[in-house]
């Protein structure tokens, strides 16, 4: 099982269709996307010397070359490691270097923001720049090469997400586990047809990323925005040019397109499914979607661990007003996907009866394969066979799963995931601060915003703006603090343990109502 045998399948049976499209403009078909893969993954080989089950890296923006480099990777039994574009420079060499990749494909910018942290950069992973002369030449390679023979359960994605000890987590995704996603996201989530497209406007790292298995199945075309980013009037536009489209999206997301829909009222008979996923979405504002655009949503609940397959609200449930239970629906995550088990259970993973909350467990194909080169925390994680998601939540009578809280302290803020401790960890490296304790806030634009804490060492004076200046230099804009607040010191219990839950009530209480559900 290779996850490139897809897309060599699609480009004997859709061949002429659009594979990729560049905004309004069709960058490939199946046929030559396929001949394309083919001819890179044995120069992977052959001039780069690579071997199956090594790692390349990919930190960039949105770009058609992403699609072709991870089936070309794939074609050549390589492990790719997608880096969110939006982290730091020094974030994103740590994944590199943690996951002994040998080669990273860049764009301009970021091949130069990486170089600059590190002059000797080269001399343990070497930068390819997709606009370079030496990335076309990788496409001269013998397009009748023979694609790898990958097992099931080799590594093809090796995702990062951050981890609760400070340092992100290599989640090592199998061929089988991708596949088998691909298969729920046709079942349950949304079916697709040769004519429709997916458009990837979220980081294509992520959750849009993981979109394309299912189109590629059904010769669907991935549509990249020119701008290689998420900007309501250029989707509306993409929605007009091109029929059957879906795009997936962070809660924030949704919600400014569908405000730009009430404001400007553009054509989006085109537009087809929204999925939605990665955070919380309010009761309200789905709601408010529905009127502007009607039965076109669908709701996805997964991790890093079991990607985008965990539970499922589909277009049926959402559009089934007349349901008595339909708000309660509505504001819950779904139920589970066709091949899962997933149930509440107890502190000691005894399945919990409908009404009690518990933790989610998480069963089935689509669970990871382990952390990479962390068997403490593969172990900590999985037990007995049950991904522990770390989230709380009850079932009603119907399986419908209604998340509550989180038994860690992530902050999931505009469909991203940030772990306090690492925040925290860069904080306390400027010498004034002497203890710093970080927690999310409920925001109405972002779902929740980050709030520092903070004391400062005995004699010393420090400023919000120190602080940013030294989160700014050490890790993504999009985690710093939102608001810092200099206190006298931190609510602790008997043990010294900081009480982040007393934090996260007083910044609860001061926080105007941000809706229901989720």
């Amino acid at each position: 099982m290779n996850l490139a045998n897809l897309l060599v399948r699609a480009g004997r049976v859709f061949p002429d269709n659009p594979a990729i499209a560049h905004g309004d403009q069709t960058w490939s078909t199946y046929a030559q996307l396929a001949q394309d893969v083919a001819a890179m993954g044995s120069m992977f080989v052959e001039a780069l010397g690579l071997k199956p089950g090594e790692r390349v890296g990919l930190f960039m923006g949105n770009r058609p070359e992403y699609i072709e480099i991870l089936y070309a990777a794939w074609f050549a039994g390589l492990t790719v490691v997608p880096i969110n574009a939006k982290l730091h420079p020094k974030e994103a060499e740590f994944i590199l270097l943690n996951s002994g990749a040998r080669y990273c494909f860049t764009s301009p910018e970021f091949g130069e923001s990486l170089s600059a942290i590190n002059e000797s950069f080269d001399a343990h992973i070497r930068l390819i720049d997709v606009s370079s002369q030496e990335y076309r030449i990788l496409k001269r390679g013998d397009r009748s090469a023979p694609m790898h023979a990958s097992a099931p359960d080799d590594v093809a994605w090796l995702f990062y997400t951050s981890g609760t000890t400070g340092r992100p987590k290599g989640t090592m995704l199998t061929h089988r586990n991708l596949a088998l996603m691909a298969l729920c996201h046709l079942a349950d989530v949304d079916s697709v047809d040769q004519e429709d497209c997916v458009i990837h406007a979220a980081p294509m790292s992520h959750g849009s990323g993981m979109c394309n298995f299912a189109h590629v199945i059904k010769g669907a075309n991935q549509v990249i925005p020119s701008s290689g980013h998420f900007d309501p009037q250029e989707m509306f536009e993409l929605c007009r040019i091109h029929r059957g489209a879906s795009f997936f999206a962070a809660p924030t997301m949704v919600k400014r397109f569908v405000d730009y829909a009430k404001q400007h009222a553009p054509d989006f008979r085109g537009l087809k499914t929204i999925i939605y996923g990665g955070g919380p979405m309010y009761l309200e504002d789905i709601k408010d979607g529905l009127d502007v655009l009607g039965n076109r949503f669908a709701q996805i609940f997964g991790q890093g661990e079991s990607p985008m397959t965990i539970t499922f609200l589909s277009k049926f449930h959402i559009g089934d007003s007349s349901h008595p239970r339909y708000e309660q629906r509505l504001g819950s995550v779904g139920v589970a996907h066709s091949i899962l088990e997933v149930c509440v259970a107890d502190e000691e993973g005894k399945p919990l009866p409908a009404g009690e909350v518990g933790e989610v467990l998480v069963r089935g194909e689509t669970v990871m394969k382990g952390y990479w080169q962390n068997p403490e925390a593969t172990s900590a994680t999985v037990r007995n066979g049950w991904l522990h998601t770390g989230d709380m939540g009850a079932f009603d009578k119907d399986g419908f799963l209604t998340l509550k809280d989180r038994c860690r302290d992530m902050i999931v803020s505009g469909g991203s995931n940030i772990y306090p401790r690492e925040v925290e960890e860069v904080l306390l490296r400027h010498p004034a601060v002497g203890e710093v304790s970080v927690v999310g806030r409920p925001s109405r634009e972002w779902g929740e915003e980050v709030v520092a804490f903070v004391v400062a060492a005995p004699g010393m004076n420090i400023s919000g703006d120190d602080l940013d200046r030294l989160c700014l230099g050490n890790i993504a804009r999009f985690k710093r603090p939102k608001e810092y607040r200099f206190v006298d010191d931190l609510p602790k219990n008997n043990y010294g343990k900081v009480l982040k839950t007393v934090l996260r009530e007083k910044l609860n209480d001061e926080a105007e109502p941000v809706g229901a559900g989720r």
